[in-house]
């Protein structure tokens, strides 16, 4: 059994005004789960990108326009939505405040291949 400490766990910067707390991965022996937090600065969240793998995305906290597949549709607090795997998907912070999202990925690993050419593609492992 593993007792997880979120408060000793670091927030890391993927991108400017975009900070992260991953929760649960490989690096705690996780072998099917990824589940991690962003706080996304008002305009700021994720571009274009997909997975492999199926992601629940939910809304913890603020605002966000989520574009799945072309279309865009706004999330509020206690709201989630589930992306297919392969699925082309975005997200960004409209509202005033800080935006907090909770993602969960069904593999212990992060991996993401972005549209835009300047964002590097990102492989989170321990």
């Amino acid at each position: 059994m593993t007792l997880l400490d979120h408060e000793t766990q670091p927030l890391e910067q993927w991108r400017e005004g975009v900070m992260t707390l991953m929760r649960v991965s490989a690096l705690v022996r996780s072998s099917q789960l990824c589940i991690f937090e962003q706080f996304c600065d008002p305009g700021l969240g994720a571009p274009l990108h997909l997975h492999a793998v199926e992601e629940v995305l939910e809304v913890m906290q603020g605002e966000a326009e989520v574009t799945l597949r072309g279309e865009s549709l706004t999330l509020r607090a206690n709201q989630s939505i589930v992306i297919p795997a392969g699925a082309r998907h975005g997200f960004r912070n409209i509202g005033r405040g800080i935006l907090k999202v909770r993602a969960t990925l069904a593999a212990p690993i992060f991996e993401a291949s972005y549209d835009d050419r300047a964002e590097q593609s990102r492989r989170w492992i321990p």
